[in-house]
């Protein structure tokens, strides 16, 4: 059965993308009226992300789609945007918003962050058990199977990808045989359960102020951070020439592309050494030092610290960290259009499982904000270097303050280092919970 949207030509999705982000700037920057009360409750970076869900829904456009030949076969297709925009973008958006960037500010946001990352680890090593715990009393099928068919199996690739990344939640589906013609179920919930929450997430940005004074955080580091950022981009400040944008796009993707050079040879590298490995479970562990697009970001970032300290820092000045967070906005329109919001009916069961899983994960985020008064921003982009990784950390940091993408990145970069070893102890406790 075709599955293919009305638009399949990535040329055309993408300038559809482009027109509704340029529709959603337009009309966020109207300072009076209607818009001003509707932006002033529903944050622009939001927007950037449901409006191409919903197309996606609507059916207009699809990341994935399958259509049959002449033969009867079935063939798959998928649109490569947002390929591009995690692979090219993301990288030279970090580069970008991290040329201001002041290491010292960044050191004194101080313990907060770290205390906030590891609640977020925590919330999903025990919301997983929790959860199977809670949805068995109402619907014991839904967590039962037996086997490679286990539910509990599939759930800890989950628990890889929510506390690590792709790369741990591929270490979690090899170490524990889930049955491979059902991961595509838990795949699904991973991508709704996930989208929902960063949706949520992007929604209280709109409100950090009054979240924090519920909180009674103290901002005072990240607004010296911000300030110190904002001072030195007044300081510099000058209308752009020719010259000046090209500079800054050789910055950004000569560094995505020394980035990509980087990434493929020590990704090869080191696979070489973890593959020698003969301790399976040490092995495992370390499977995320294999994966390209972890050693894409952690280069990119590295390049972009290097650079901060010298005259290319200037160049924030000519509108760097404007064009780095266009980039951030194109990739949430790609990650948005991932989302397609009917599907979220067709396997409940696990949805639910999801659901409850990261509400225990983000009650114990608030609850420890409470508890050591940290700001939302450090909930929101802790809980992102978990759930989300480094495709999604620097963009909900970066919807606080370009300059701040670069906390996003760090925290992400932890969670890799700890995702498969936090995943397996979560792993243990899901079987323990499932009886089985």
């Amino acid at each position: 059965m075709d599955t293919a949207p009305i638009f399949t030509n990535d040329t055309i999705v993408f300038g559809l993308l482009m027109m509704a982000l340029g529709l959603i700037f337009y009309t966020s920057s109207i300072k009076e009226g209607f818009w001003k009360k509707f932006y002033s409750v529903i944050p622009a970076i939001f927007l950037a992300y449901m409006i191409p869900a919903l197309l996606t829904t609507l059916g207009l456009i699809a990341p994935d789609w399958e259509t049959t030949n002449n033969a009867g076969e079935t063939v798959k297709h998928s649109s490569n945007l947002y390929y591009m925009s995690s692979r090219y973008l993301l990288p030279a958006a970090l580069v970008l918003m991290t040329l201001s960037i002041d290491l010292k500010a960044v050191y004194n946001l101080g313990w907060r962050a770290l205390a906030m990352f590891f609640t977020g680890t925590l919330g999903i090593v025990i919301g997983g058990p929790i959860a199977i715990l809670l949805i068995s009393m109402v619907s014991p099928e839904t967590v039962g199977g037996a086997g490679p068919d286990a539910v509990w199996r599939g759930l800890s690739t989950l628990a890889g990808s929510w506390i690590g990344g792709g790369a741990n939640q591929a270490a979690m589906l090899e170490i524990y045989g889930y049955n491979q013609k059902l991961y595509g179920g838990m795949v699904f919930v991973d991508i709704v359960v996930a989208n929902i929450w960063m949706a949520i997430v992007l929604i209280g940005i709109g409100k950090s102020n009054r979240i924090n004074k519920w909180l009674k955080a103290d901002t005072t580091a990240i607004e010296e951070l911000k300030e110190k950022v904002s001072t030195y981009a007044k300081k510099v400040d000058r209308k752009p020439t020719l010259t000046d944008i090209t500079i800054i796009a050789a910055l950004a993707f000569g560094t995505v592309s020394i980035s990509h050079f980087g990434a493929t040879h020590l990704s090869t590298f080191f696979g070489g050494v973890v593959d020698g490995i003969e301790s399976t479970t040490t092995k495992n562990m370390f499977t995320f030092l294999d994966s390209q697009f972890f050693w894409m970001v952690s280069i990119a970032t590295l390049i972009a610290i290097v650079l901060s300290f010298t005259k290319a820092k200037s160049y924030e000045g000519a509108g760097a960290s404007k064009i780095g967070s266009l980039f951030i906005y194109i990739l949430v329109a790609s990650i948005g259009m991932k989302m397609d919001l009917t599907l979220i009916l067709d396997n409940v069961g696990l949805i639910t499982i999801g659901v409850v899983w990261m509400t225990i994960h983000a009650g114990l985020m608030i609850l420890v904000a409470k508890l050591i008064k940290a700001p939302y921003f450090f909930l929101a982009v802790g809980s992102q270097a978990n759930v989300g990784g480094a495709a999604s950390a620097p963009v909900v940091a970066a919807a606080f303050h370009p300059s701040l993408a670069t906390v996003g990145v760090l925290l992400a970069v932890f969670g890799y280092a700890v995702g498969t070893v936090a995943a397996i102890g979560c792993t243990i406790l899901m079987q323990i919970a499932s009886g089985s």
